[in-house]
């Protein structure tokens, strides 16, 4: 994943105690800077003047940064943000510190007021690119949000054959999305997967991993030996083509051509890191891309599938091809043969309990919108085949599932055992998004 390049810039007015401002300024960029899964670009001298807005502007130019950083260390010129914002065009973070003890009765930094000035004149200028944060600790959403930004423009996408048959819902306009996101999709034919070569070693080390990781007692060998070669083929061929996820058609053709469905091969290889989307789904698979950067080591793509409205639960729930490391360790963890005519071989396991998130990015009528709810899943028994969980949100589920219905957001959602709904405010609004608001219940 590409790391986000951010700049910090120091904005003083000589009028305020700004020698201290600075050295406070000074202090916790040293602190900022020891987040090394950012690269950041501390402009470090002081922007008093627009003159030296603009030497800072060149700095950040040059630097190729993502984002920039404005710190309004004392109340200062109207000026500064504006050219800054004018020749950078990044999304901008306003911060101001909090007030300092009074000296004398003279008020030192009056920072928030020129986090106000910023802000006021950015948006009366028509820029709403920028984020507000007040106090002595940098806001880590923001950080998130870049980062989630920079990985989703930065994505290299693969589709392998086409949506799903019949799954309309999930298609997508790609020179909508080259526009919305600057996301260009690879395409790929279920054969250039299938037609790769199996190395033997690597063959009998994939085997031996589906042996020791799941009861495969329903399975025969040819079937085993399927999933085993294809998580080598699947493998080489994401790693081959330089891929950040990959959407696969994978019914009806593939158990028909293949002989096995991916779906226990995506439980591995998800568990693993590597991002797969079912079904063709492309924002589902970008969807993945923004919840690994808002820091889910293995996100996967479920189905709101069963609801019960009286005791107010959902149960996320796909063809078993949740990763595999999110089993909840008490069930047992097997393959199954249920789907597409015995030869779905598909992963069946509950998954473990916890804090947890979905989130799909989700384009209708022109508009790029975002969906986003939190919740828990909770301890259920092992009832049903494929991969799932029982969630209790943080709002009814009736409430959820009127919201998805009346806003046409598609099947798929993508969980993630951590939360980040501030983040993805911040970049709904850097990126114009829509998101779409439960409490609002418009329908």
């Amino acid at each position: 994943m590409n790391k986000p390049r951010i700049g910090i810039v120091c904005l003083v007015r000589k009028t305020f105690d700004f020698e201290t401002a600075f050295k406070l300024y000074q202090e916790r960029t040293k602190l900022i800077e020891e987040d090394k899964t950012v690269d950041w670009f501390n402009y470090n001298e002081m922007v008093i003047d627009p003159s030296d807005a603009e030497k800072a502007s060149l700095y950040l130019l040059d630097n190729r940064v993502d984002a920039v950083i404005l710190v309004s260390a004392t109340f200062h010129l109207g000026h500064l943000a504006l050219t800054i914002n004018n020749l950078v065009r990044k999304p901008l973070l306003l911060w101001g510190f909090d007030e300092l003890p009074y000296d004398g009765g003279k008020i030192r930094l009056n920072s928030v007021c020129g986090v106000n000035l910023n802000a006021s004149n950015l948006y009366k200028g028509g820029s709403d690119n920028y984020i507000v944060h007040v106090g002595n600790e940098l806001d880590e959403d923001f950080i998130t949000a870049i980062k989630m930004k920079v990985a989703i423009e930065n994505a290299k996408v693969g589709l392998i054959g086409y949506r799903a048959d019949g799954f309309f819902n999930v298609g997508v306009d790609e020179l909508h999305l080259y526009k919305e996101l600057g996301t260009l999709i690879t395409h790929y034919e279920l054969n250039d997967l299938f037609s790769g070569e199996v190395d033997d070693a690597k063959f009998e080390k994939e085997k031996e991993n589906v042996l020791k990781t799941f009861d495969t007692s329903k399975l025969n060998e040819f079937q085993i030996n399927q999933v085993a070669k294809l998580c080598v083929l699947a493998t080489n061929f994401v790693k081959k083509e330089g891929l950040d996820v990959l959407a696969i058609r994978c019914w009806p053709e593939f158990a028909k051509n293949y002989g096995v469905s991916p779906c226990a091969m995506m439980s591995i290889l998800q568990s693993r890191g590597i991002l797969l989307a079912c079904e063709g789904d492309i924002e589902a698979a970008l969807s993945m891309v923004l919840v690994r950067a808002a820091g889910e080591a293995t996100p996967f793509m479920a189905d709101l599938s069963q609801v019960n409205y009286k005791e107010n639960f959902a149960l996320l729930w796909h063809d078993g091809v949740a990763p595999c490391n999110l089993w909840n360790g008490i069930c047992k963890r097997s393959l199954e043969t249920y789907f597409a005519g015995g030869k779905g071989v598909t992963a069946d396991f509950v998954l473990k309990s916890g804090d947890m998130s979905i989130l799909r990015i989700d384009t209708a009528r022109g508009k790029t919108r975002v969906f986003y709810v939190e919740g828990k899943a909770v301890d259920m028994n092992k009832e049903l085949s494929g991969t799932y969980a029982k969630v209790i949100f943080d709002y009814h589920i009736k409430d959820i599932i009127d919201t998805v219905v009346y806003t046409g957001v598609a099947h798929h959602v993508i969980m993630g055992y951590t939360k980040y709904q501030t983040a993805i405010k911040y970049l709904a609004r850097i990126k114009n998004w829509e998101i779409i608001d439960i409490d609002s219940k418009k329908y």
